[in-house]
């Protein structure tokens, strides 16, 4: 997908733009709520609805610290990886 320029987010606008419901997002610098540990904001580096072609982007272009997220449309969450 490749979005640019890249912007901080909340996790609510994540989730509520229609670009990323439903989709695996990948975040760089994600800040996660302390009390809830549920993701709070982060930077939008890429989303794609399949979650291997997503991965196999970010190894390649050397992104190895993001946090990868699936966008639920209640602003829920499937972790799939954090570094």
């Amino acid at each position: 997908m490749g979005l640019s320029p890249l912007a901080r987010l909340s996790w609510s606008e994540i989730c509520s733009n229609g670009r990323f419901r439903g989709r695996w997002v990948a975040l760089d610098d994600c800040r996660y709520d302390e009390r809830s540990n549920q993701p709070a904001e982060g930077t939008v580096i890429d989303a794609d609805d399949d979650l291997g072609a997503l991965c196999n982007r970010m190894k390649q272009s050397d992104r190895r610290s993001c946090a990868i997220l699936f966008c639920e449309a209640a602003g829920g969450i499937r972790q799939f990886f954090k570094h």
